[in-house]
């Protein structure tokens, strides 16, 4: 998992597959040229264009990340069944973070704004990682300077605790003399509109390439 002092450290790339058409679907083209026969053509019909590999770090059927139970800054409860119909990228940070947490955020404009009319489709949360200093109405400023449609949300420590454990986020409270920071995973989630996990984007991935997979994502809604 990608971890953060507020200073993200590079990562390596996921390997992905290849994009090339498979052996079988090659002989088999090549029978169904010698041969034209229906029952050849019947089964080229079934070689399908590999698909582009996501440019973030593919986790389709990841069993973690598989919802959460928190409190926006209004007080309502909200789960990941409230985001479906949209994709939903979702971030671990904390608002006294001085520089990861806001790229984060800014990046997320960023994708909105490339994707343009899908634009509307794209749900942004911030779940802090320090209850402790961000009450719902410090989260409710610090998100909406960047945009007032993000969704901020937070629990007590415990449920923080259990929601960081469910997407596989660390952190950890550093102490920096009377006062203390927070230690975290650098990462951003991404959701399907049917509210299926599907890719990590790295935190030093561009919003070209984080825009390149929504649009996948929002293309096969």
């Amino acid at each position: 998992m990608f971890r953060s002092d507020c200073h993200a450290a590079p990562q390596r790339a996921a390997d992905f597959s290849s994009t090339l058409p498979s052996a079988a679907c090659v002989a088999l083209t090549r029978r169904a040229c010698l041969g034209g026969g229906l029952a050849a053509l019947a089964l080229l019909a079934g070689c399908k264009p590999a698909t582009v590999p996501f440019k973030g770090i593919d986790l389709t059927g990841a069993q973690y990340g598989r919802d959460f139970r928190l409190r926006d800054a209004d007080g309502r409860e909200r789960t990941l069944a409230d985001f479906k119909g949209q994709a939903l990228m979702v971030f671990f940070g904390f608002t006294q973070c001085p520089d990861v947490c806001p790229t984060a955020l800014t990046r997320a404009l960023e994708i909105r704004e490339l994707l343009g009319a899908d634009g509307a489709r794209l749900a942004v949360a911030f779940i802090t990682i320090d209850p402790e200093r961000d009450t719902a109405q410090v989260l409710k400023a610090y998100v909406g300077a960047f945009d007032p449609g993000f969704v901020a949300l937070r629990g007590d420590e415990a449920q923080t605790a259990e929601v960081a454990r469910e997407f596989k986020v660390f952190y950890k409270k550093v102490p920096t003399g009377a006062s203390y920071t927070m230690d975290h995973s650098a990462i951003t989630y991404v959701f399907d509109p049917e509210g299926r996990l599907r890719v990590a984007f790295r935190h030093e991935q561009d919003a070209q390439d984080c825009a390149a997979d929504l649009r996948q994502i929002l293309g096969a809604a």
